[in-house]
């Protein structure tokens, strides 16, 4: 007998299971199967054929189908659960089946009339992790639908299946958000203003000019990969698109979309194609103003142009939240106290965070005691508090260190109560941790605010810092040139960390050219410059450095800097107070 013929192809999955069924048949098994045979008939096969899907599979007490479009196997999804939802509303309790739905988009195996690969497999496991009445969407799945759907699906993250090697990053439609208007992550859509104090961006369509065939699809894909991208930074709200909006907003000028939609601020973009290169140019304004935040062109050449989209987006998505942050700094610096939001009390207590000095770190914690009491579940303020509450005891600007590390792991525990999952949380413990020695748990922190958003030059960078602590100080370099490379507007704020690498890899003189990027030198940057000169050979460069240390801390101490390096291995900081007192620093 012949074996029947395979086909593989991409897919949509979408699988279906109902909730508390065993319990259900035990207690009424005709009743339940009854139930279970009309919600097929009336809710499931209709809509998967609207869809243009096919039921491929009726488990006990579910149904695994599959779609051509990804786009058609979601909208299947939330359709199936709007309505039953609808149905159950008027329906006595007897009478109600909820179902949790995975949906993922995966390689599939086309046997006869049954399907196989890890593309099913995993969508089996997606619909055990989505609630009741819900959806659970794959990382695959969600990155095809930016600006195609109209729906709010919640980022989790990456989680382990069962079975399924690597971690899959998984989006969840809660079952009360059935208008597609509630709260989440992973924002596809939603054209109301936002409700948090955190700013909000428009990315609209890339202008294509030159009229090449593809320039219009090839703009429109990176307008929704800058969208995705930019979703992923937690301190910004994204105002997705569907293609109506996007049609809408066209040709608003940035004013009107700040009263009509909310903004705060708008990026556009054009892509010209022509004698082998492709030039991208982006501009960030001001809604409010009308003024030009920032701007920047991406000139490469053209090889594979999906390739270069990949490049371009990923350059685009880790400058702009920098630049975003950089103009609300300003924002808030030109504000009268008195009118401050608590997202504006944090940014202010970022600033003063950032001076490093004794008078700055105490206003930073009152900016953002401030915070907490205007919203008390507002989790970045506890976060931001912990790690300026660690920069006390880091550089001794506390009489009761060991009180106030304390009260630092307190603001931890309580921004992790209120958000486990937060990116920005994540990143600031690790920092505290970092602050205090404990190095292992920043590295946890970090690798989990990496797994939310791997283009976070930010977190490249912590990564790199992490390494160098942990005595890996060679492939701390890689990681932080790498995030310098991505955000080459902000490389000079994490030049420090590139020549602290650079310095305990031993590589002197390109710890100098590091060193020599910060754009206004402490003491302690000043100190390890001159330190990586002394051991690089210039002696009459190293002393006059140390110098201008003493002369900005009179009571500089090399014995109290070399302590702060929070090294596991503490033989590693010998070099740098060997190399300070060489440069002429007293001990």
């Amino acid at each position: 007998m012949p074996q029947a013929r395979s086909e593989r192809r991409l897919a949509a999955i979408m699988c279906a299971d109902a909730v508390g069924f065993s319990r259900r048949m035990g207690s009424d098994e005709t009743g339940t199967l009854h139930l279970l045979n009309a919600l097929r008939e009336e809710v499931f096969d209709p809509l998967v054929a609207d869809h243009s899907g096919r039921i491929f599979k009726l488990t006990g007490d579910g149904a695994l189908a599959v779609f051509g479009s990804i786009v058609e196997g979601v909208e299947c999804a939330l359709d199936i659960q709007r309505k039953l939802r609808g149905r159950n509303e008027t329906t006595a309790p007897e009478k109600q089946l909820e179902f949790r739905i995975g949906v993922n988009l995966g390689d599939v195996l086309f046997q006869g009339d049954d399907i196989y690969g890890d593309g099913v497999n995993v969508a089996a496991r997606l619909e055990a992790l989505a609630p009741p009445g819900g959806v659970a969407l794959s990382g695959a799945a969600f990155r095809h639908l930016a600006g195609k759907l109209v729906a709010v699906f919640e980022d989790t993250g990456l989680r382990p299946l069962k079975n399924i090697v690597e971690p899959i990053h998984v989006y969840l439609w809660p079952h009360d958000d059935n208008d597609g208007t509630g709260k989440g992550a992973g924002v596809q859509a939603g054209t109301g203003l936002p409700v948090s104090g955190k700013p909000a961006i428009c990315i609209r369509p890339f202008v294509c000019r030159g009229g090449q065939d593809g320039d219009d699809f090839f703009g429109d894909g990176i307008a929704e990969d800058i969208i995705y991208g930019i979703s992923r930074f937690s301190g910004i709200d994204v105002i997705g698109r569907c293609s109506a909006f996007a049609e809408r907003t066209r040709h608003m000028s940035v004013q009107e979309m700040r009263e009509e939609i909310g903004v705060r601020y708008v990026v556009d973009g054009s892509v010209r194609r022509g004698g082998g290169r492709v030039r991208i140019s982006v501009e960030l304004t001001d809604s409010k103003s009308g003024l030009q935040v920032w701007a920047n062109r991406y000139d490469h050449e053209l090889t594979d142009i999906f390739a270069i989209e990949d490049d371009i987006v990923e350059e685009i998505v880790a400058a702009l939240p920098g630049q975003i942050l950089k103009a609300e700094t300003n924002r808030v610096k030109r504000k009268p106290p008195e009118d401050m939001t608590a997202y504006d009390h944090v940014i202010a207590g970022r600033l003063h965070h950032h001076a490093v000095r004794p008078e700055d770190n105490r206003l930073a914690q009152q900016h953002l005691s401030r915070a907490i009491e205007l919203d008390p579940e507002y989790a970045d303020a506890y976060a931001w508090r912990a790690c300026t509450l660690g920069q006390s005891v880091e550089f001794g600007f506390s009489e009761d260190p060991e009180a106030v590390e304390n009260e630092a792991f307190a603001m931890i525990d309580k921004a992790m109560s209120i958000d486990e999952d937060h990116l920005e949380c994540h990143r600031l413990l690790a920092e505290v941790c970092m602050m205090t020695g404990k190095l292992d748990q920043a590295a946890v922190h970090n690798e989990r605010a990496l797994s939310m958003n791997s283009f976070d030059p930010r977190l490249l960078a912590q990564k790199g810092e992490v390494l160098t602590w942990q005595g890996d100080a060679a492939e701390g370099v890689n990681w932080v040139r790498r995030a310098m490379e991505l955000d080459p507007f902000g490389a000079p704020g994490r030049a420090h960390l590139l020549g602290n690498a650079l310095f305990a890899s031993g590589r002197f003189e390109e710890a100098v050219r590091a060193y020599g990027m910060i754009p206004t030198p402490g003491y302690r940057h000043l100190a390890f410059t001159a330190a990586a000169q002394a051991q690089a050979g210039n002696l009459a460069e190293a002393r006059r450095l140390a110098l201008k240390a003493r002369q900005l801390k009179p009571e500089f101490s090399v014995r109290e800097v070399s302590a702060s390096l929070p090294f596991r291995d503490r033989t590693l900081a010998v070099p740098f107070a060997d190399a300070m007192k060489k440069a002429g620093l007293p001990d």
